[in-house]
């Protein structure tokens, strides 16, 4: 899996008002747990943009005051109005312990359905995994080749390699849909076979 570094430092007092005023300096309150210690400490803000900001999934590189650490974003609280990033949590990550992450789909092949004028909808744009940290993918791919009109890629027909799929076996991935002026000209058609007959 891809890694994104992030360069923090040690929180020498913590509560509300030295969390403050690490927001005022243009940093990030965080803590990693998970390991043999919990750390508390602020990062740039500007480094979390290519972590945050994009659908892909990301391994974090914490480097703390030269303490290098592997770990995985598990939450980031956000400023309800000015969207602002408030505070992250990072779980580190260990060789022999599995942990989830939601991981990006993405489609290949092409569906049959949409050559005929279906259009392709999403469902689910990320899926549950739990793996261990090495076996962790950057995507899952999903073949809509066999996808033909009204027909729906599910999460038990995926192939899992090394990983477990979390998501219920039965949800939809994605699925291609009949627009309404195709149904319409499918109906019309019927209507005028049948008035052939009679």
């Amino acid at each position: 899996m891809q890694t994104v570094e992030i360069i923090g430092y040690k929180r020498a007092n913590l509560g509300k008002t030295d969390s403050k005023a690490i927001r005022a300096e243009g940093n990030v309150p965080c803590v990693l747990y998970g390991g043999k210690d919990q750390i508390h400490f602020s990062a740039p803000v500007i480094l979390f943009r290519p972590l945050i900001y994009t659908p892909n999934a990301y391994h974090v590189k914490l480097n703390i005051e030269g303490d290098e650490r592997l770990a995985i974003l598990q939450d980031a609280q956000f400023h309800p109005v000015s969207e602002m990033l408030l505070h992250a949590d990072f779980l580190e990550l260990r060789d022999d312990k599995a942990v989830k992450m939601d991981i990006p789909v993405r489609t290949t092949g092409t569906a049959p359905g949409v050559a005929k004028g279906g259009k392709l909808v999403m469902k689910l744009r990320k899926l549950t995994i739990k793996a261990l940290p090495k076996d962790m993918p950057d995507f899952i791919d999903v073949d809509i080749a066999a996808l033909d009109l009204g027909r729906s890629a599910k999460v038990g027909e995926l192939k899992a390699e090394n990983y477990e799929i979390v998501n219920s076996p039965l949800v939809s991935i994605c699925s291609v849909e009949i627009p309404r002026a195709l149904r319409g000209k499918g109906g019309d058609d019927e209507e005028e076979e049948e008035g052939e007959e009679g």
